[in-house]
This record gives C-alpha cells, structure tokens and sequence, in this order.
C-alpha cells in the first residue's frame, strides 16, 4: 500500500519545510502583492477620542491630482445597509459612521494609484466634531456616565458566545461570574488573608509583516488576499456582511510575518473589499508600522486578588476580580474575558473561588486576542501574589506552589476534572534546571542577586472544528489542503509530519498548500495554539481515510499491503493516473458553562503549562536590572518536532520579555504618545538574556493527535511575574504594575528607606 518508511516521523527535528524559501528571498508574502490596475488606499483618521461627525468636507482631497476617489461611511451603504462587524458583537463599522470613539479610528479612505497621492490626499481631509465625554480607565468604565456604545448587537456566530447580551446603558461587554463553594467561609476559615492588586500595560503586536488586505472584483464576487490568521471566518463574516452566500467570496493567505493575534477575525478586510466593489478595481489597504497602533492592542487590565490561607499554606479561597480594557470595539474581548477569566485563580486545587470577570468599552483602540490570550494578564497578578503570601509566611516559594496545584483527576474550579496536565512535572523541571535547593549567590554591595518562578495555565480554546484534506497522487506523492496558516510556528511542517507518519510516505513527497477558501477546507482559526491539537486530528483524520482506501484498492487488485503507491495505481488503471482523497473533520468536545455559577464539566480538550524561572542581578544605586538566566519549561504533550517547539518557546518568552520590560503603548486622553518604534522598544539582541534554556517535559496528552497538544503561547505566560519575584528576592522590593523598569525599581528602593523620589 505504500513505500516503506524506516523513520517515525513524529518526534523528529526536522527543518521547516519554508525555511529555505525564507533565507533566500522567494517565499511570498501578502505585503508584497501587487496586481494590474490596483489602488492604494489611505485612511483619514479621528482626531478625537468620542464625538458627533458633524461634516466631513473631502474637497481638497479630491481636487488632489492622482486621486481616484474619497470614500466615507456613507458611500458604503448602499453596498452594505449595515456595514458593522465583529466576532463577538457587530459593533465596529469599517468606517466611522455617525460618531467616533477613539483616537485613531478611520473616518474616511483615499483611492489613489500613488500610495504617497493617497496618503497627502487623506492628510486633506477636514472633519468637523461635536466632542463627547470620554472614559479611559477600565475600572471608571464601570460607572461613567461616558457611555461607548448606547446599543449593542451580539454577532451569535460562536457556540461559547450565544449567552451575549451586553448591558444596555452601561460599557459593559461582557461580565463573567465564577463560583465554587463558599468564598465568605473559606476566609472565615483561614489563618492569614492577603489582598493584592495589580496593573497590566497596554502592549502592541508588533508583526513585523503590518497587516494588509487586498480586494479584486472577481466574476460576481471577490477575491480576497489578505494576511489573516482567519481565511475561513473572514470568508463567512464578508459574505455576511455582503449578503452573499459563501462560495461568491474567496480568500487567499501566504506565509504570514508574524501575527501573534493581530491578524485574527476581521480588521482590514472589510473594507478592502467594500471598496474594491464600489470601484471594480483591485484595492490594496496596507497599514504602516505606526499605523499598526490604531488597530488592535493586548487588553489592558486591572485585577485584584484576595486569598485565604492556613498556617503552613494550603489556600482555602481566592476572590478574584478583572476588569479587561477593551476599547472602543468588542473585537473577542468577551471570549478572553470568559475563557480566560475562568482560570483567575492558577493552577491551583482552592475549595472556594469567586471570579468577576468583567470586559469593558473604553475610548482607546480596540482590543483582542494577543499571545496568551489574556492569561499573562493574569499570571502575573496571581503568580505575583502567591509570592507575596510565600514571604509573609516565610515558606519556599516553589514548595507553596507544590503544596497547592491542580494534579491528575482533581477538579479545577470549573469543575472540570484535569487530565494529562503536568503541572508537577513543570515545577519539578524548574527546580533542577535553576538547581533551586541550591543557596543563591547574593552577591556584594550595590549590584544584588535574586531568583524566581512562576507558572501559568491556559485553556484551549473549545468548542472548534478543522478540516483536513489530503491527495495521493498516482506516482506516490501527497498534497495536504488545510486552512492552517504558518505565520512563523512551523505548522506546515508539523502537519506534514502527522500526515507522513499516517501516510508512510516519505516527508519529502508530500506538498502543503497554502489556505485558499476555494480549494482548502474549513478551519476555525489559527490562533490560541489550538493547531497542532485541532488540525493535527483533523490531518490524521484525512490520511487515515486516504490509507484505507488504498488498502482497499489493494484488497481490490489482489495486491498486497505493501505494494508501492505507483504500481497500485498503474495496476488500477493501466498508467500513471487517478488519486485517493481522504478527508478529516475533528471538532473539540464541550460543555457549555451554568450560567447560574459559570462552571463546566468540559471547558476544554486540553490544558496547556508554562513555567518560567529566572535570575537577576539588580544595582541598587540605579535601579538597573538585567535578567541574567531565562529559563522556560512547557508541557507540549508528545513533542511532534523538538526543534520546533524550542524555537516557540524562546520566541514566546522573548516577546513577554518586552512586555515585561520595555514595551507600553502611552495615552494622554486618549491620544498615543508613543505610537512609533523609535520611542515604542520592543526586544532587541543586546536585551535577551545571556542564558536562555527551553525544556518540554514528556507527557503525552492521551486525546491529542500522536499524543500532542499545542505550546505557542506556554512560554509567555509566566515570564512578567517570575522577574517581578526575582526583584523582591533580590533587593526587597515589589512592584505590582507593568512594566517593570529600573525607575520602578529605584522607587520602591529610595521608599522602602523612607525617602520619596519626586515624579516629575
């Protein structure tokens, strides 16, 4: 039935199958697309943070020669009567209509064959305002009288998210509620209650690939090249908004240059392709790097989190509240408010829990899915606070969190029972590799040393369907269609590593193509690591289906098992012809939560675990630190390709590393002060550790594909509090707000002797 194989290749380092297309220039990207007759697109942005559009005046800008045309709202409508979108409430229009709600937000588009025409063009345009009352600050949204949005539609397109309501006259999106036993006694019942409170950045992508989309009119429909992480969702939300059924729009990716979230559900795409209807030419809009700033952020949060402990520090209940700053627009906020929210409380077997999760509309940029997902926010405050009651009770802080995780077949405070999940194994991993029983080296004088861990869990995300389907072609060879998109994690190779394996060909046989709604089958999303899991069965799933049809063509013919894949065919049909499809469907199992307490006895297929352990040393003169010693250990399953998942691993923890130290996105009334990289720094060589070391501990997940489970997001999730933890070790001090700079540091020194550095 095929050639044999003497390799598994499941658990292999193999090369990525795009890297050499990388180092030599020829791999394809969207941002480099240009086609006939195209027009570029600029924006025209608000100047204001909320108001009435009072007039739009665009006759300068047309008189502008080279420019095509000035599109605003208006001229929208009669192509689409409803021209909102959004995965969790059709709240955002693709171009401001009627009001305005942040800094930033498009008002009006340029259509130019000159990019540099467009963008003196947009500069032109003139916009009246009637200014309103605007609210910042995730926590004052709870009670402003600034309202965002005075209705709101819930979009109903995702399983988990049908229970959206919003609450009408307020900025709440979305508030979600967790209860397990009896927080009230579980305070009465402890030795010790500590309450804490922390504060969380606003951070940007940064995909060094901005995003783009490109629209041509294409028969009666549309051909969409966008740098997604989403082709099948945008397909289905433009066909929506168009009123088209779905086969009239089609959508193509490339390789993306990064998109850690950015690029999930719709963002230019809608408006891309509104106006190449409008013109029946191609349109290209493209953002620049600082336009990037405008678009999407991480969410901003404050938390607050109480807990309950014994003497020798069993934590009896954690009382935990979140407030998400989501921004101007929903985008998945609600989802990382709920699915996120749930895990407030750690990795950790606690008898009571509270958690108020609550997703709020302010007048900033949107917010939405960033690397983690939400849970960085968190892991930082609880990893953070569990720290602060290991010193107060003068308990190891790796003992207290051995004393008290989640371990095989306990309940979660979903209620969902954990299975494969090795959070010991993390710990126990972090323990010798930062030789923790070991004194630690202080050092002398000014410069001090310090150590610290921390751990974090995330939920996969459920319930999700892909789709996989897989070619054999007459002469032995294979093509893998999926709408999986490699934006740097390797998933191509990976993919074709599960399919090899299954198929018992040789690796180098088989063909991946890239995601083209019109050829490749549905997928949810690539986003929240649910890859590797979803599309990885999914892909089994098909080349199973294509190897019992050969062995039943082998049946057939009276030919054996083996016989190689090209004889079988010839035999079959007298030459080289014909081919086997095989197709996979895999859709993650669920149980909705209560909404009476927000639990679930199936919130998700699988858990993902990341630790970080790190050292510091730290001038206490200055306030400078440098982490010396980085250390990230997950729990990826049965690894598919070490190489990999070290590579996720040390990029995750690179990009947390940022937003630990060095990256905020700085608001003065709602307008950006910072939005450029000269004065936004993201992680350059001279700031990655000296030592970085990445571990994958052994332990198969038993439902996943070959036993695996996705790790991308692992290594981000602990690294903020494990430095925040080594500071303290190190010099004494704690710092409770992002980032963690040397200013911070010399703060909390000079007032921890009793002096006060002024602000200003």
């Amino acid at each position: 039935m095929s050639e044999p194989v003497t390799t598994n290749y499941v658990g292999r380092d193999l090369p990525r199958l795009e890297g050499r297309a990388k180092v030599n220039g020829a791999a394809s990207y969207i941002y480099n697309l240009r086609l006939p007759q195209m027009l570029h697109a600029k924006l025209h942005r608000s100047s204001v943070a909320h108001g009435r559009i009072v007039r739009i005046d665009t006759s300068a800008a047309l008189a502008l020669p080279g420019v095509h045309a000035v599109m605003t709202a208006q001229d929208l409508l009669d192509l689409i009567p409803d021209p909102y979108f959004g995965p969790a409430f059709h709240d955002q229009p693709i171009l401001a209509l009627g009001k305005v709600r942040y800094i930033g937000e498009p008002v009006a588009a340029v259509l130019a064959s000159d990019p540099h025409v467009a963008e003196e063009a947009a500069a032109l345009i003139e916009v009246h305002y009637e200014e309103l009352p605007a609210v910042f600050d995730e926590v004052q949204a709870m009670s402003s009288d600034a309202l965002v949005h005075e209705e709101l539609r819930p979009a109903g397109t995702f399983p988990d998210l049908k229970h959206l309501k919003g609450r009408r006259g307020t900025n709440l999106a979305l508030d979600f509620r967790l209860r397990r036993g009896d927080v009230d006694q579980g305070f009465a019942q402890a030795d010790h209650v500590f309450e804490h409170r922390f504060k969380v950045q606003p951070v940007m992508h940064v995909p060094l690939e901005p995003m783009v989309s490109l629209a041509e009119p294409e028969g009666d429909g549309v051909l969409i090249h966008s740098a997604t992480q989403m082709p099948s969702f945008v397909r289905l939300e433009i066909a929506r908004l168009l009123g088209w059924s779905e086969n009239r729009v089609r959508v193509k990716t490339a390789l993306l240059g990064g998109g850690f979230g950015a690029k999930v559900y719709i963002k230019l795409e809608a408006l891309a392709t509104a106006l190449a209807l409008l013109v029946r030419r191609p349109v290209r809009v493209a953002l620049t790097m600082q336009e990037q700033f405008f678009h999407i952020t991480n969410h901003a949060a404050t938390l607050r989190i109480k807990s309950g402990v014994t003497k020798d520090g069993r934590l009896l209940a954690r009382q935990c509240e979140v407030w998400w700053n989501g921004g101007a627009y929903a985008d998945i906020g609600p989802r990382i408010a709920q699915k996120s929210g749930f895990t407030a409380a750690g990795p950790y077997f606690i008898d009571h829990v509270s958690i108020d999760s609550y997703a709020m509309y302010t007048h900033l940029p949107p917010a939405g899915a960033m690397r983690g997902f939400g849970v960085p926010q968190l892991v930082w405050a609880y990893e953070s606070h569990m720290d602060m009651i290991a010193r107060a009770l003068q308990i190891d802080p790796l003992a207290l969190r051995e004393r008290n995780i989640l371990r095989e077949g306990m309940e979660h405070a979903t209620g969902t029972v954990m299975r494969d999940t090795a959070i010991d194994q993390v710990l126990a991993e972090l323990r010798k590799r930062m030789d923790w029983d070991q004194p630690v080296q202080r050092g002398q004088a000014v410069v001090r040393r310090g150590r610290g861990l921390a751990i974090g869990v995330k939920a996969s995300i459920s319930p999700t369907t892909s789709v996989a389907m897989i070619n054999v072609s007459a002469d032995g060879s294979a093509t893998l269609y999926c709408n999986t998109v490699d934006m740097g994690q390797g998933s191509n190779t990976a993919l074709s590593q599960v399919a090899a394996q299954v198929l018992g060909i040789a690796i180098d046989k088989l063909r991946v193509v890239s995601p083209d709604t019109a050829v490749t089958p549905f997928d949810m999303g690539t986003l929240g690591s649910r890859s590797t899991f979803h599309m990885g069965h999914a892909v089994r799933l098909a080349a199973e289906h294509a190897r019992q049809q050969l062995a039943a063509l082998a049946q057939e013919l009276g030919l054996p098992a083996d016989t190689a894949l090209p004889d079988l065919f010839r035999r079959k049909y007298g030459m080289s012809a014909g081919n086997v499809v095989g197709t996979g469907t895999y859709t993650s199992p669920y149980a909705p939560v209560d909404p009476s307490d927000g639990t679930s006895k199936n919130i998700t297929p699988n858990w993902m675990i990341g630790g970080t352990g790190v050292e510091v040393e730290v001038d206490t003169e200055t306030g400078q630190f440098v982490v010396t010693r980085l250390v990230s250990v997950a729990d990826a399953g049965q690894v598919i390709n070490p190489g990999i998942v070290a590579t996720q691993l040390s990029g995750a923890a690179i990009m947390a590393l940022g937003g630990t130290l060095t990256e905020e996105m700085i608001y003065s009334d709602g307008q950006l002060r910072n939005g450029s990289l000269a004065f936004y720094k993201i992680p350059g060589t001279h700031d990655i550790p000296a030592v970085m070391e990445n571990a994958a501990v052994e332990s198969a997940q038993s439902n996943g594909p070959f036993g695996a489970k996705g790790v991308g997001e692992s290594a981000s999730f602990a690294v903020a509090p494990a430095i925040a933890n080594a500071i303290e070790d190190a010099v004494g001090v704690r710092l409770t707000e992002l980032p963690l700079t040397a200013e911070a540091v010399l703060r909390a020194l000079r007032q921890a002797q009793g002096l006060d550095l002024a602000k200003d």
